[in-house]
């Protein structure tokens, strides 16, 4: 699921603060120019929002940073030939891929409270024969989903994926939008049922 319309503002406000940063052409031509300075400047304007993606899911430090490590090693090997953009959207979906499938090799038994607290919200809403981890006509919905955040204004659209793309605590996205955590469940949950609706429609049995 991409999950990204109207998000890359929130996404840039956590890309790394702090000293002069390369635009991203020119990160993308050193990767092209197999100049291992790619990673330094990759890691030095995007590794914080990385990171953050990382830890919501793992809430370990030192797995999150082996998967950011892992993820920059994956966009070497495919930076050439790809040429993505926009480039932060592309490097933190491979971090999230990579976070949910260590997640899902530490955790076994033991759930984690914020991840699979977000992803229990969404599947009440989601078909009963898909789960948000299936395979099963995944494009199909993701598309639908973004279909479904295009209905939405841009507030409400950024709580969504805060919420269920990034994992972002609850108590974490009131405070980014100066709303009480009560206030911000109440919201999701009026998402939700959105959501629900518009996946009956599609013909989705929910």
């Amino acid at each position: 699921m991409t999950f990204v319309l109207g998000f890359m503002d929130y996404l840039n406000r956590h890309a790394g603060k702090g000293g002069m940063k390369l635009e991203d052409g020119k990160i993308i031509d050193l990767f092209f120019e197999r100049s291992e300075q790619a990673i330094t400047e990759l890691s030095k304007k995007y590794g914080a929002a990385c990171r953050r993606v990382a830890v919501n899911i793992l809430r370990n430090e030192l797995d999150a940073e082996e998967c950011v490590n892992d993820a920059y090693l994956g966009a070497w090997n495919a930076i050439p030939p790809n040429r993505p953009d926009p480039l932060l959207t592309y490097l933190c979906q491979i971090v999230r891929n990579l976070s949910i499938t260590r997640y899902h090799a530490n955790t076994a038994v033991k759930r984690n409270s914020f991840y699979d607290a977000a992803l229990d919200e969404l599947e009440e809403c989601l078909p009963s024969a898909v789960t948000v981890e299936t395979e099963v006509d995944a494009r199909e919905l993701s598309a639908l989903l973004d279909r479904f955040l295009e209905t939405l204004d841009r507030e409400n659209r950024v709580l969504f994926v805060r919420r269920y793309w990034y994992s972002d605590p609850v108590s974490e996205i009131g405070a980014a939008f100066h709303m009480s955590a009560n206030s911000v469940s109440a919201r999701l949950s009026r998402i939700r049922r959105k959501l629900k609706g518009f996946l009956k429609k599609e013909g989705y049995a929910v």
